[in-house]
């Protein structure tokens, strides 16, 4: 039974209102009568319009406080000016959900900013929740509601499915579900979101892993609002293994402001919006053709955490770009075993057996042999996705009949595999395939990547719990910026260890430290006014004696003078000098969706050039910290290549954690951190920050 003041009632109202309603079937406020009378929705329709006693055949009622009951849903297609008094009126008999077609709010900016946020506030006071406003609207399928102005639910070919479409936009949202449509594929639900004045893309992502018949979600998304709701939206829809397709749109830069720390300087919007749907189980879609395909065969249900493929194919140039295709999206093709490649060639001598395996245009000859052959690749073979190229000769009615017996014998030995047809022809013919539980597609490259998606799927649905990130004390962070000095004093609270150093205002006191520390010795220039000092030259490093120390003291305080007559300086810092070790970069930025942002990367010309650097949000444990070291194209080298010593792994990712910790204790004040170099030293001997520069906001702002 439907919930009161619950979100549940949007996709399944047992009754609503339609606000402004039109007795013309064609205009805004008439579409959703007219519609659900078509679909045969079986709640209450209670038209709402002061002018009529009738609309399209129902009995109305001239204001929502003469409604015979309350609504479950109430839909408003009223012009944004008389907006504010319906929804007083909703608020007031305590209606569980508005849907608000009006547009004029915030999407115009100005005055309609605070327009929204009047509505929002008035329906708070009810208990009101509300889509929109500017959406088109909600559509459920499988009950026939259709709380919008489209007509995407009597669109040829639409029938009830498990695929739920999300969308903030409702024009491209409702391309999306035309298209779902033409490729066939059934719909659960379509909410489109738009201005997410209050219900958001995290609230429906909600709505549809709670959803019986949703079993895939297509989600569409321009800008997130709320990223901490929406990434524990994702996590319920990983945890009830439905998996989630996501297009994000707007591959914008972090803004210059931004970019004062070295880690914003690399991380991206888009950067931080693939790690984190990577971290959640969500796969990415570029394109609406990706989006399709990978929805299509999400579709099946079948998500193979040990992803393999194999392939038969009558063609050995498609054998060639399946694997080819294969081995970019990371998807193994493993050989036949001997045995079996053996059986094979005894059945058909001029086959090719290792997989692919090539049957040549003898299969035109004898289609019987495509079934022991695909029958020994599943059993033996052991295969947990299978593609199946046939060209167009899969849908000639001489071939078709018998070709998808043999198929279909197999499939129902294996059913927990992956059977994906590449072919083309009549429609027809590839709907009795798609019936028979191939899904087919034209191009074998994309068939290959919409398999590897699902395997993606497979892995984030079985992956074991990460650990929990590691607790560290309270962190108070100084009124402005801090010193280098200071910055790692703050981090050594949290358990992150540097070089050896000391704070030095005069030269004797450098000479001194330098002695204590033992030589070679680091020295740079301390002001909490210059952060990145090797700009400037504010850095001297393989310093000898304590000649050079004296010397040094006194270079570094007239470049800085020089370079920076304003800034404050408090001294000169004197560390130990590290060798041996293999240079890191780990730093946080804070990502106005999302908080803070770990990344970690190797040092040097694989930061600066080749980027080679890996995100997260933060906090997390060892285990995610180690496998972002792992992850980066660079780990070789901190894994023993060409002779090197493997480096201090756990330490590495024990320092790298701590930082998330770090950050996520600190709070939003907290802009940046910057730790460059760490000295991943060789096994057992540490890891070291040899820099640190921490970026903060100033107090109350």
């Amino acid at each position: 039974m439907t919930t009161k003041n619950s979100l549940s009632c949007l996709l399944n109202p047992r009754s609503v209102a339609i606000i402004g309603a039109s007795n013309d079937p064609d205009r805004i406020g008439g579409k959703p009568i007219s519609t659900m009378l078509a679909t045969g929705y079986a709640g209450r329709i209670m038209p709402v319009n002061p002018n009529r006693r009738e609309v399209q055949g129902l009995e109305a009622w001239p204001t929502v406080a003469d409604l015979p009951e309350v609504p479950d849903v109430a839909v408003v297609a009223v012009p944004a000016e008389q907006v504010r008094g319906v929804i007083e009126q909703l608020a007031e008999r305590r209606v569980p959900v508005a849907i608000l077609f009006s547009a004029g709010f915030a999407e115009v900016g100005g005055a309609g900013v605070a327009m929204q946020d009047e509505l929002v506030a008035i329906a708070r006071r009810g208990g009101t929740r509300l889509l929109g406003p500017n959406s088109l609207g909600c559509v459920n399928l499988h009950t026939g509601f259709v709380g919008s102005f489209t007509t995407l639910a009597r669109l040829d070919g639409v029938f009830p499915g498990n695929v739920a479409v999300i969308s903030q936009s409702g024009a491209y949202g409702s391309h999306l579900v035309s298209s779902l449509v033409d490729a066939g594929v059934g719909l659960s639900g379509v909410v489109m979101t738009g201005n997410e004045a209050d219900v958001s893309l995290a609230d429906v992502v909600r709505l549809m892993v709670d959803d019986p018949n949703t079993g895939v979600i297509a989600l569409y998304s321009e800008g997130i609002h709320d990223g901490d709701g929406l990434a524990d939206a994702l996590k319920a829809a990983r945890a009830a293994r439905k998996p989630v397709v996501m297009m994000k749109v707007g591959r914008s830069e972090v803004g210059s402001a931004a970019a004062q720390s070295h880690t914003a300087s690399i991380a991206g919007n888009d950067a931080v919006v693939d790690a984190v749907l990577e971290e959640l189980g969500v796969v990415r879609a570029n394109t609406t053709e990706q989006m399709l395909d990978i929805v299509r065969l999400a579709g099946r249900g079948i998500f193979p955490a040990e992803n393999t493929l194999g392939v038969v194919t009558l063609s050995g140039g498609a054998g060639v770009i399946i694997s080819d295709a294969a081995e970019e999206y990371g998807l193994p093709m493993p050989e036949m075993p001997a045995a079996a490649q053996a059986r094979m060639l005894e059945r058909l001598p001029i086959c090719s057996p290792r997989n692919p395996v090539d049957t040549t245009g003898q299969f035109l000859n004898d289609p019987t042999l495509v079934r022991p052959f695909l029958e020994m690749m599943l059993d033996e073979g052991g295969y947990r996705s299978i593609v199946a190229f046939f060209s167009y000769v899969a849908t000639m009615p001489a071939v078709a009949p018998m070709l998808r017996e043999q198929l279909t014998r197999a499939r129902e030995r294996f059913p927990d595999r992956l059977y994906v047809l590449v072919t083309r022809g009549a429609r027809e013919a590839i709907r009795e395939y798609e019936a028979a539980g191939f899904t087919v597609f034209e191009d074998p490259s994309r068939a290959v990547a919409a398999i590897a998606a699902m395997g993606r799927f497979g892995r984030a649905f079985a992956a074991a719990p990460a650990a929990p990130a590691p607790s560290v004390p309270a962190v108070t962070l100084p009124a402005q910026t801090p010193t280098e000095a200071q910055a790692k004093a703050l981090l050594a609270e949290a358990g992150i260890a540097s070089a050896p150093e000391r704070s030095c205002a005069t030269g004797d006191a450098a000479v001194l430290a330098a002695r204590e520390i033992g030589f070679p010795v680091v020295m740079k220039i301390l002001s909490p006014d210059i952060l990145h000092k090797s700009e400037i030259g504010g850095v001297l490093l393989d310093v000898r004696d304590e000649a050079a120390v004296r010397a040094g003291f006194d270079t570094l305080l007239e470049r800085a003078r020089q370079a920076a007559p304003d800034a404050r300086i408090e001294g000169v810092l004197v560390a130990k000098q590290l060798s041996g070790g293999v240079e890191c970069i780990m730093g946080i930025n804070r990502d106005p969706v999302f908080g803070p942002i770990a990344m970690f990367g190797l040092g040097g010309v694989f930061v600066e050039v080749l980027k080679d650097v890996v995100f997260h949000r933060c906090p997390f444990g060892e285990d995610v910290a180690e496998q972002m070291i792992r992850s980066i194209k660079g780990a070789p080298l901190l894994l023993g290549a060409r002779g090197r010593p493997v480096a201090d792994i756990p330490a590495l990712a024990r320092t790298l954690s701590r930082l998330s910790a770090f950050a996520a204790a600190a709070g939003p004040r907290l802009q940046s951190v910057d730790l460059n170099p760490v000295f991943a030293m060789p096994a057992g001997e540490g890891a070291y920050a040899a820099d640190a520069v921490i970026e903060i906001r100033g107090e109350g702002a």
